[in-house]
This record gives structure tokens, C-alpha cells and sequence, in this order.
């Protein structure tokens, strides 16, 4: 039985990745911003029957408080964590900012899961064989980190912000296994490929554009989820594990750069106070 805690995890992979884990007698906290989704996952787990196993915690991962919040909740809940899992993203057509000041969609992909991961270490720490994944575009080489402006005021774009939120996400896992050498914290870095994981955090038109297109092309939360719980459940022995789909991925690329990935870390610790 393992204690996993998942953010995003009231839809999509995350969903799916909760539920196949409560099918196992897992202990499963998710966290979701959509109050009625997260009934809806209590119901489903309730389902199963393993209400007394399942818990929700309402969140919006955008603000810092709430991501602070979010670790006290999860340490009030479980004695230690056996996996963290990482999938909360939306994208934003439209430049915003957080209250904290962050532009969105590198808010999520990447402030978010720094914070929850360095947070959650301890945690994690007392797992078992404890291991975070964080889903996302790892194995692309496009896009880059926008080094003098993270926030993007200067031509901000939606294939631009997801792009560099991608980068960095990748980057947090190399520097998280480069500042905890001596832990026994794994991170896995997964891209799953096309899945089709709902449009709910989208706007029109782009909703009814990507519901099509997942109908079309993506393969199923299933089937994409399969992949990532083989890791879950059985790590290579390495630290910093990267894989695209089903391939794991040279450690070398340019997009893993333990330089770079200091760099990104040296640039957001100061959230970590």
C-alpha cells in the first residue's frame, strides 16, 4: 500500500493515475481548484470502495499561500509519501499574472511543483521507495528559458509561456536531484504524448478546437497512464530519470543542463523562505 499525493489529480492523467492507485488500497490525497470535481473523485473513490482511503483538497495552485497551504494539509494527512505526483497546467491565451506577481502558466508549471516538491521532501523522504513525477513536455528541445524576462512582457505568446514552462519544469527535476544527492528521493520527468485529459481548463475557442482534436488523435488517460506507473512502481536506480512515452532519454540533452538548472534554481529559491 503506498501514500501518494497528487496534484491535479481530480481530472485527466492525475485522475486516472489516483484511481488506478486507490484500486490498489492506496492511500491517495488529490488536489483540484473545481470543488465540484473533487466530489465527483470522492464519489468515484467512495465507488471503489475506498472512501476512507481518498481525500481532496481544494486549491488554487496559481498562489504561493495556497501552495504552502497545500504542504500542511498533505503532512496533516499522511506520515509519509511514497510518490508526488505533478500535473496540475493550464494554459492561457491571454498574458496574466498571479497575486504573487508570476506569469500563469509558468506559475504552474513550474513555481508550483518547485515548491510542493521541496516542501514534500520530507515527507517523502520517510517513503519507502519514494519517487515525484512530473508530467509534462520532457524529450522536446523547443522553447527556451527567457532569462531576463521569466515573466514574458515582452511579446508573450500561449506557445511561448508553455514552451518555457516546460523547460523549466525539466530543469526542476535536474537541480532537485543535484541539491538532494544524498536523499533517496527519485524525480521522474515524464512526457506521456498526446492524451486526450479533457478540456476543462480551457477557454473557447480553443475547447471545442482540443476536443476534437483529442477525439481524433490523442490516445486515452488509460493508456498513457500505464507507462508512468511502471516507473512509480518499480524506479530505475538512478536519481533524475527522464522519459518520453516509453523511452527513457539521454541525460545529456541541452534541455537537462545542470548548469542551466542551478541557474533557474538560484533565480526562485528565495520562494522556498
Amino acid at each position: 500500500m503506498k501514500d501518494l499525493f497528487i496534484a491535479g489529480g481530480t481530472s485527466g492523467m492525475g485522475k486516472g493515475i489516483a484511481m488506478h492507485y486507490l484500486r490498489q488500497g492506496s492511500r491517495v490525497t488529490v488536489s483540484g481548484s473545481n470543488l465540484l470535481r473533487g466530489k465527483d473523485f470522492l464519489d468515484e473513490a467512495a465507488e471503489l470502495g475506498a472512501k476512507k482511503q481518498a481525500s481532496f483538497i481544494q486549491a488554487n495552485l496559481l498562489s504561493l499561500s495556497e501552495n504552502r497551504r497545500v504542504i500542511k494539509e498533505v503532512q496533516q494527512r499522511h506520515q509519509s509519501l511514497d510518490g508526488l505526483v505533478l500535473t496540475a497546467m493550464q494554459q492561457f491565451p491571454k498574458r496574466k499574472l498571479t497575486p504573487d506577481g508570476f506569469e500563469s502558466t509558468l506559475a504552474l508549471y513550474y513555481i508550483s511543483r518547485f515548491v510542493l516538491s521541496y516542501g514534500l521532501t520530507e515527507l517523502l523522504e520517510l517513503g519507502d521507495n519514494p519517487v515525484i513525477v512530473s508530467i509534462g513536455g520532457t524529450g522536446m528541445t523547443k522553447g527556451e528559458i527567457h532569462w531576463d524576462d521569466l515573466n514574458l512582457q515582452q511579446g508573450y505568446g500561449l506557445l511561448k509561456a508553455t514552451l518555457q514552462g516546460g523547460r523549466a519544469n525539466d530543469l526542476l527535476g535536474v537541480a532537485y536531484t543535484e541539491n538532494h544527492k544524498n536523499g533517496k528521493t527519485r524525480f521522474i520527468l515524464n512526457h506521456p504524448g498526446y492524451t486526450n485529459s479533457g478540456t476543462n481548463h480551457l477557454s473557447q475557442p480553443f475547447k471545442g478546437i482540443m476536443k476534437v482534436m483529442g477525439k481524433l488523435f490523442a490516445q486515452p488517460v488509460e493508456k498513457s497512464i500505464q507507462p508512468i506507473i511502471k516507473l512509480m512502481d518499480n524506479p530505475p536506480s538512478q536519481r533524475l530519470i527522464a522519459w518520453d512515452r516509453t523511452k527513457s532519454l539521454d541525460l545529456t540533452l541541452p534541455t537537462l543542463s545542470k548548469e542551466d538548472a542551478l541557474k533557474l534554481y538560484n533565480l526562485t529559491k528565495h520562494i522556498l523562505r
